[in-house]
Parts: structure tokens; C-alpha cells; sequence
């Protein structure tokens, strides 16, 4: 199963989209219309990427607007980008979500004491390539990190990429450890600190910041796949989330929208144009101590 991506308005501006097209050319949704397991019976599941690893916009699965294109998230008027709280430079994973998953916002966990935050689960890629921006790409899930995001619960899978190279020595968190010392360390520093350069405190943790096993994070990402399916159904509360799909929902539902309607949505978009240059201020080094 392969996907392409639709660049559409200008790249680095507030008009940037970046919307999904099935092998049948057909504009699909990466939140609902993505398959969340690419091998159910190996346990591979599909990541859609959002942030190459390095960079620094912050790039989001759009869960509000129609088919869900990625774009850029704003604050106050201004697109975000994460600061480089030294020594890390950018994101430090090819950093994504799994599609046809959804943290409930009015379920609070039991490990956590949180409701969820809204989104699809997200993911810490952790292999050698740099992705891009949009690639759809199949995971090996070794663990997951209880982040508490101002009050909610936000989940941090890590995985690697099945065809990456060090793939087959990858089976659960203590993998990580031993192969890439310090990995996981730096990814709870990163998580913790990310936003105190916009004055909000550090970040907590449930488990003391403790990753857990493979095993749990199967567990967590199969309940928020429950929770995405009872979503998708009408069972749960959508709120302001855009449901609209074309290959999941039955052609009685509100939530599906034919080949040409979806077609509309984008044809709605302007263009891929010139791209803006990124400020200057996004390379900057922010120093605080710890």
C-alpha cells in the first residue's frame, strides 16, 4: 500500500498544506483512511511522518480541517517551530503519528490519571534515514513514554523503521539502551524541555519518565485505536474534529465524502508557490539550566 503527497499553497507560510492521494489516485485522510497496521499479524504499523528528523517546524496531522492535510501548527498568528534547547537541533527523531488512532479526550487513563489530548498517538522514529516530510512509512514498535502535556495525557511511541538497518536487532525498549546509549535519555530531556523557551514550565512524566516494553505499547496504541473506532463509528463525542473520509465510512454516514467531493477540498487550496524563507531565528541556541 503506497502513498503520495499533494503539496498545495506556499511552503513555510500559513497557506501550506500537504494532502494524501492513495495508489488509485484517490485523496485520502492520513488520520482515518490510512490503515493503522501494515502487518497485524507481525505487529508493523504505519507511521505518517510529520517532521523529518532535525528540523524544526512544527508539522501536524490537521485533525479539524477537511482530509486532514499536514500543516504547520500557529501561535497567535505565527507558524510554531521548536526550539533548539541545547544540545538538540530540532526534532531528534523522525517524529509522526499512527494513523486510526485517537487519545480520547473525555477517557481518563489509569496509568496516567489524564485524559488524552485529542490527537493520533504519536511516534519517535529512531532509524538512520532521514525521512521526508509525508512519507508513509512501516514501524517496528519497541516501547512508549507517558508524557503529561498540561494536564493531558500524550503518549510517545518509539519505533524504527522495518527497513532500516539495524531493524532486525530492534525487538523491545532495552534494545534501544544497549544499541543506541543514551537515546533515551536525550528523548526524555528533549520532551521535558521543549517548551520553556515559550515560558511554559518543563513537562512531566508518569512511570518517574520510565519508558515502558514493547508489550505495553501495543496495549496503549490498540486502546486508542478503540477509541478512534468508536470515534469513526459516531459512538464517541467528535467535537471539532473532521471525520471526513473516503475509504473507511459506510456510504450512509455523514463522515464519508466521494472521490469528487474530496476533490473539491483541495482543489478549494491554492497552488504549490514560492516558498518563504525560514527566519533566521530558528537556528538560534537557547541555554537554561536544568
Amino acid at each position: 500500500m503506497s502513498y503520495i503527497v499533494e503539496e498545495r499553497g506556499n511552503p513555510n507560510t500559513l497557506s501550506y498544506r500537504l494532502f494524501f492521494r492513495n495508489a488509485d489516485g484517490k485523496y485520502v485522510s492520513p488520520f482515518h483512511d490510512i490503515p493503522m497496521y501494515a502487518d497485524k499479524s507481525q505487529n508493523i504499523f504505519h507511521m505518517v511522518v510529520e517532521v523529518p528528523r532535525w528540523t524544526n517546524a512544527k508539522m501536524e496531522i490537521a485533525t479539524k480541517d477537511p482530509l486532514n492535510p499536514i500543516k504547520q501548527d500557529v501561535k497567535k498568528g505565527n507558524l510554531r517551530y521548536v526550539a533548539n534547547v541545547f544540545p538538540h537541533k530540532g526534532y531528534i527523531w523522525n517524529y509522526g503519528a499512527i494513523p486510526q488512532t485517537w487519545e480520547d479526550p473525555g477517557h481518563k487513563d489509569l496509568d496516567t490519571g489524564c485524559c488524552g489530548d485529542n490527537d493520533p498517538i504519536d511516534v519517535c522514529e529512531i532509524g538512520t534515514k532521514v525521512c521526508s516530510r509525508g512519507e508513509v512509512i512501516k514501524v517496528k514498535v519497541l516501547g512508549v513514554l507517558a508524557m503529561i502535556d498540561e494536564g493531558e495525557t500524550d503518549w510517545k511511541v518509539m519505533a524504527i523503521n522495518v527497513d532500516d538497518s539495524e531493524a532486525k536487532n530492534m525487538n523491545d525498549i532495552s534494545d534501544i539502551q544497549r544499541l543506541k546509549p543514551g537515546y533515551l535519555e536525550a528523548t526524555v530531556d528533549w520532551f521535558r524541555r521543549y517548551k520553556v523557551p515559550d515560558g511554559k514550565p518543563e513537562n512531566q512524566f508518569a512511570f518517574n519518565g520510565e519508558f515502558k516494553d514493547k508489550d505495553f505499547a501495543i496495549k496503549t496504541i490498540t486502546s486508542t485505536h478503540n477509541f478512534w473506532k468508536a470515534l469513526i463509528s459516531q459512538k464517541a463525542n467528535a467535537g471539532e474534529l473532521n471525520c471526513k473520509n473516503t475509504c473507511v465510512s459506510e456510504g450512509d454516514s455523514p463522515f464519508s465524502i466521494s472521490k469528487d467531493q474530496a476533490k473539491a477540498v483541495v482543489d478549494q487550496t491554492c497552488p504549490c508557490g514560492t516558498e518563504d524563507a525560514i527566519p533566521c531565528a530558528v537556528d538560534k541556541w537557547f541555554y537554561y539550566e536544568k
